[in-house]
């Protein structure tokens, strides 16, 4: 019998039949937000220390919802093995973000379709910030699910805002002090996160689709009389009614 590992994966695999969405999300409370809109889940087996999973129906699509915990490593691990497990038909990335664009606010849904790294410089070498060494200046999501994220985010916003663009992430929280700065050398940059970039690698290197659905919970650089932090559970749940909303309108087809 032929094994899910033995089963050739990557951009160039062949066609294969459609599996779960998959959730990645870097926290037990994000996850809980959208396992608690889920029907029939059940926990599956992780051969991961610290990562977790579940499987069910959400918005009547076939969904994983993976526990990866924070951080790169963390992230690329746990969708490696979600992605190499599971075959999903997409992969989207879920949870909290750090809001970084001057114009954003607590709340807004910032959809991914493209991601670079935060805190990679090689720009002695010729390289445009974020790029690391041998790839691309840019990891880009796939645009039919990027315009399927967008469109779901905004039939569930109550007014906090969607926004789509670029998505930084790394292994260093981004602070007020470091927020300026970030900003001159990415003033595209919507958000900042500790994961998603990561999770973009990995998909794209696997052939899988790939957006990203994260709700702003923190101002990596509040203006005066910006509102800058809501509560995780509070922003969970903005992001968890998106991805619903996306898992409905993939099962609709």
């Amino acid at each position: 019998m032929t094994q899910a590992s033995d089963v050739p994966v990557g951009p160039d695999a062949p066609a294969r039949p459609a599996g779960p969405l998959l959730v990645l999300a870097a926290m037990p409370e994000e996850a809980a937000a959208i396992t608690a809109l889920m029907a029939d889940a059940e926990p599956l087996a992780v051969p991961l220390a610290g990562v977790a999973a579940v499987r069910g129906s959400l918005g009547g699509q076939d969904t994983a919802v993976v526990t990866t915990g924070i951080g790169v490593a963390a992230s690329t691990a746990a969708a490696t093995w979600a992605i190499l497990s599971l075959r999903p038909r997409a992969a989207v990335a879920a949870g909290s973000c750090g809001g970084l664009a001057a114009d954003v606010e607590v709340g807004t849904l910032v959809v991914g379709d493209a991601f670079t790294w935060s805190i990679a410089d090689a720009t002695a070498f010729g390289y445009a910030p974020g790029q690391v060494p041998g790839g691309p200046e840019r990891h880009v999501a796939d645009a039919a699910i990027a315009d399927l994220a967008e469109a779901s985010a905004r039939a569930v916003d109550e007014g906090a805002g969607v926004r789509r663009g670029l998505m930084l992430a790394g292994d260093a929280f981004v602070t007020a002090p470091l927020a300026a700065p970030m900003r001159e050398r990415f003033p595209d940059a919507l958000s900042a996160d500790m994961e998603t970039t990561a999770s973009a690698r990995t998909a794209e290197a696997l052939g899988v689709p790939f957006a990203a659905l994260r709700a702003v919970s923190d101002l990596c650089g509040p203006a005066a009389g910006q509102q800058f932090h809501l509560e995780l559970d509070e922003v969970a749940q903005t992001s968890a009614l998106a991805v619903q909303e996306l898992a409905a309108r993939l099962a609709r087809g």
